[in-house]
């Protein structure tokens, strides 16, 4: 069977959008499935409804093995998306074949290549996806380093290099469109850039060009991406006639938020081409939505729901107690607290829900269980907090879910692989958190409910505040994992909502 090339496709007779030929206009740090399934899509789809007429470069930015630059070179960049999952109340499998990558290079062998491309006038657009490790300062990285360790390091490498080609020139910068999962990316990307121009004692006017000329947009992404589907590839290779090592899937539902200047939208024009992408003066308020219902509804149910005897996330969905809990909790209790407007906040929470029901997606409650100390601090307990300061009483399901927490984290050994706890039927399991974490629990597993649910309330290495202070908080948690204890977390909590 064929690889996937234009020629391969030429023969096939496919009819679908292609873009063969067209400027190098997007530098992107990150090859991998997500910003392939994220950022590569939305340009794909401008350069097929407005004329965008845009190409990317990918790098590497690490890697030491160019097998996968490689291999996306020889495939002349294409590759084929899978978005999958629930839309409007609807099933959706589409299928895209993604044409808007030139080539893939490896920046540790074609470190000259990279640079080069700073060299063409036409680059306007710099997107990164280097993990949220990636946006990082190291003071051991030298400009002489070919290439320097971290991204921030490479990254000014490249900037000065369009400096000194195009420094006098206006409108020669980069909009930068960091979409690494950390607060303020932008603003951390463009601190850690103007460190290193500082370090390495580059030219004052080189400083003023950054600022003047290159915009450092935070953003805020939105897109559960699943990747090289490796059970079903031989399936769909012969479905399309051709051989895809690249294929990607992920699921239907997207949103990209950036926090850039109005101008920006007549540069970008994702709006013109139907997109869900927002330009916004202020990210934070879009943040909060995302990080309180999506992440919170994650870590408020996951806990729970296993230890009643579900597995993944699309089952707790499709049991009406749990949903109704999850419904509960995200438009009596969380929603009420959000600064955009309501109506905004049900429909994310509408599409939520329908991306929980995905019927692609195996999210396993165990993976989101991991660190659920540090998640339920940063996604639930500011929305209890909030509730709390504007109705003067506990909101039902927080509460149910800090107690969740607690029967969850409630083991009986310490292993080096986790702290082993058993659920219903005798099953055992792991808990996954920091080392320090796991032996608090280890050291408090006889305790009664009153003393643990103390224990854990006080602690403020935990929450950084004492939770016990919170009027009646502690005792709510303690009547309701009794309850947990006695009738398990479905039959007498879900159950009861």
């Amino acid at each position: 069977m064929e690889r996937l090339n234009y020629g391969t496709l030429e023969k096939l007779g496919y009819d679908g959008y292609l873009l063969q030929s067209a400027p190098e206009r997007i530098l992107q740090f990150g090859e991998g499935n997500f910003l392939r399934a994220f950022t590569d899509y939305f340009v794909d789809v401008m350069n097929e409804k407005i004329g965008f007429n845009s190409k990317i470069v990918l790098v590497q930015p690490s890697s030491d093995n160019p097998d996968r630059a490689d291999g996306m070179t020889e495939q002349e960049g294409l590759y084929t998306l899978y978005l999958r999952g629930f839309e409007h109340g609807r099933r959706v499998n589409e299928k895209r074949v993604i044409s808007c990558v030139s080539r893939c290079l490896n920046m540790n062998r074609d470190y000259e290549t990279v640079m080069e491309c700073a060299d063409n006038p036409a680059l306007r657009y710099i997107v990164c996806n280097t993990t949220e490790a990636g946006i990082v300062y190291h003071p051991a990285c030298a400009f002489e380093d070919m290439p320097p360790q971290t991204y921030p390091a490479k990254l000014t490498q490249f900037l000065y290099r369009r400096f000194q080609k195009f420094g006098t020139e206006e409108g020669k910068g980069f909009l930068i469109l960091p979409c690494e999962l950390i607060d303020d990316n932008g603003k951390q990307l463009r601190e850690f850039v103007l460190k290193y121009a500082l370090q390495w004692r580059l030219c004052d006017a080189f400083l003023t060009w950054i600022e003047r000329e290159n915009v450092f947009c935070s953003t805020l992404v939105d897109r559960i991406v699943t990747g090289y589907p490796q059970k079903g590839a031989a399936v769909l290779h012969e479905e399309n006639g051709y051989e895809d090592r690249f294929i990607d899937t992920g699921e239907i539902y997207s949103s990209w938020v950036i926090q850039a200047p109005e101008w920006i939208k007549k540069e970008l024009p994702f709006e013109k081409a139907g997109l869900p992408v927002q330009i916004v003066e202020d990210y934070r308020p879009y943040r909060e939505r995302k990080v309180r219902i999506l992440n919170g509804a994650h870590t408020a149910m996951s806990l729970g729901s296993y230890l009643s005897g579900k597995k993944v996330v699309r089952e707790c969905m499709e049991d009406k107690v749990i949903l109704e809990f999850v419904k509960k909790m995200l438009y009596d209790e969380v929603i009420p607290t959000l600064s955009l407007l309501e109506e905004d906040c049900r429909k994310f929470a509408d599409a939520v829900i329908e991306r929980f029901k995905n019927p692609f997606i195996d999210h396993e409650l165990l993976a989101i269980s991991l660190n659920s100390t540090s998640k339920w601090r940063t996604r639930v307990l500011p929305s209890l907090k909030d509730y709390l300061e504007r109705y003067g009483t506990l909101p039902e399901c927080m509460t149910a879910s800090f107690a969740f927490y607690i029967a969850f984290y409630r083991g009986i050994s310490l292993t080096e692989a986790g702290f082993i706890g058993e659920r219903a039927g005798g099953e055992l399991y792991a808990v996954f958190d920091e080392r320090t974490v796991l032996e608090f629990y280890y050291l408090h597993k006889a305790d009664s409910e009153e003393e643990l649910v103390h224990a854990v309330c006080a602690n403020t290495d935990f929450w950084e505040e004492n939770l016990a202070e919170i009027s009646g908080f502690e005792e709510e948690t303690v009547k309701i994992l009794k309850r947990i204890k006695k009738f398990g977390s479905y039959e007498k909590w879900f159950s009861e909502l």
